[in-house]
């Protein structure tokens, strides 16, 4: 219980510096570390799968997909434009609504008895995979085909014309 509490607030201080980060690069770089934790939230709780797939999809690609985009465009403080007090206004109201979120949600929060576990082998990957191969296996395939046949069109508007060159 103590690690659970201790990768929440590891999860909650990381999502934090990422809003406040100034710099986006470093912004990138602390989403990575709470997708991490998160993927450690996922193990704790008894899904490897989903963490599994949170650390290579979030993690792998779009993280490495949003650093790409931030090199990209080259930001600096010169090209950003200056925040309008419209811009500003809205954002504290904002944040004013947060804070009232927040406090509600404390006030009706109560304290719930420990979920008892049924069946602990229900997020592992080997039970995942047979209840996707024998009763999902028609959909599975035909998402398949759906993807194999996105690929194959994205290759082709991406192939330049020769007789155009």
């Amino acid at each position: 219980m103590t690690l659970f509490y201790f990768v929440a607030f590891l999860s909650l201080f990381f999502a934090v510096m990422t809003i406040i980060s100034k710099n986006p690069v470093h912004s990138v770089l602390y989403l990575v570390v709470t997708f991490f934790t998160f993927s450690i939230h996922y193990i704790l709780l008894n899904a490897q799968f989903l963490a599994v797939v949170n650390f290579i999809i979030y993690m792998g690609a779009i993280m490495v997909l949003f650093l790409f985009v931030l090199m990209l465009l080259n930001m600096n403080e010169d090209s950003e434009p200056l925040k309008s007090v419209f811009v500003k206004a809205m954002g504290v109201i904002a944040g004013m609504c947060f804070v009232i979120i927040l406090a509600a949600s404390f006030k009706v929060l109560q304290t719930s008895p420990p979920l008892e576990i049924i069946n602990p082998e229900i997020g592992l990957v080997g039970n995942l995979g047979k209840v996707l191969f024998k009763e999902f296996l028609l959909p599975f395939e035909i998402s398949s085909i759906l993807l194999l046949t996105a690929m194959v069109g994205a290759v082709l508007l991406g192939k330049k014309d020769k007789k155009k060159a």
